[in-house]
């Protein structure tokens, strides 16, 4: 994690947030797939239920939750604050999907969604969160 991530001083297990992160972009696929403008509907709203505190609540959490206890994978604590300002991001690629999808603008789904799933595949597999790096900048421009 970057010095300039946001820092909330609370620790989330990171390994859950990955396994997420990981159902989210299967649901984007699945999206890509089938166009159902349903399945962004069901992850706009799960990311404002983990947005907005209620992280139990979500779906996508507790399944999550469980594949971390099923396959036992280790429990890795991070502050949340990074992690958080990547949901938000999350939920504002969604959101630009299902606009594009909405306008019919083949293009920038597909362009949002590759980005979106680029982004997820470098947290995931190589623990390079793009958030964290958006934050730093934003942060010069705008101190």
């Amino acid at each position: 994690m970057s010095q300039s991530c946001p820092l909330l001083f609370r620790q989330i297990d990171a390994t859950v947030v990955k396994v997420s992160a990981s159902f989210v972009m299967g649901g984007v696929i699945v999206y890509l797939i089938t166009s159902e403008k349903g399945i962004l509907l069901f992850l706009i709203i799960d990311f404002l239920i983990r947005l907005s505190g209620y992280k139990q609540l979500s779906p996508i959490f507790a399944l999550s939750k469980g594949v971390q206890t099923l396959i036992k994978l280790p429990i890795h604590m991070e502050d949340a604050g990074a992690k958080r300002l990547a949901a938000f991001f999350g939920l504002f690629f969604m959101v630009g999907i299902l606009i594009a999808d909405l306008e019919g603008w083949g293009s920038a789904i597909w362009g949002i969604a590759l980005i979106f799933m680029g982004c997820v595949l470098l947290d995931v597999f190589f623990n390079y969160c793009i958030a964290c790096k958006i934050y730093s900048y934003a942060k010069k421009i705008y101190p």
